[in-house]
C-alpha cells in the first residue's frame, strides 16, 4: 500500500493534462477574442461601403 502511495504522489501526468488544458483554454480565449473584435471592425467597413454605395 506504501508503494501504491508512493507512485501515486510521484505521478506528474496528471499535472501535465492540466497545464495543457490551461494553456488550450487560454488560447482559445484569445482566438475568441480577435475573431470578436475582428468581425466588428469587419462589419464596420461593410456599413461603410453599403452606406456610400446608396
Amino acid at each position: 500500500m506504501k508503494s501504491f502511495i508512493k507512485n501515486f504522489a510521484s505521478n506528474e501526468s496528471g499535472a501535465t493534462a492540466i497545464e495543457y488544458a490551461l494553456i488550450a483554454s487560454l488560447i482559445a480565449i484569445g482566438i475568441i477574442t480577435a475573431a470578436g473584435a475582428l468581425g466588428t471592425k469587419i462589419s464596420t467597413s461593410f456599413d461603410n461601403v453599403a452606406a456610400n454605395l446608396k
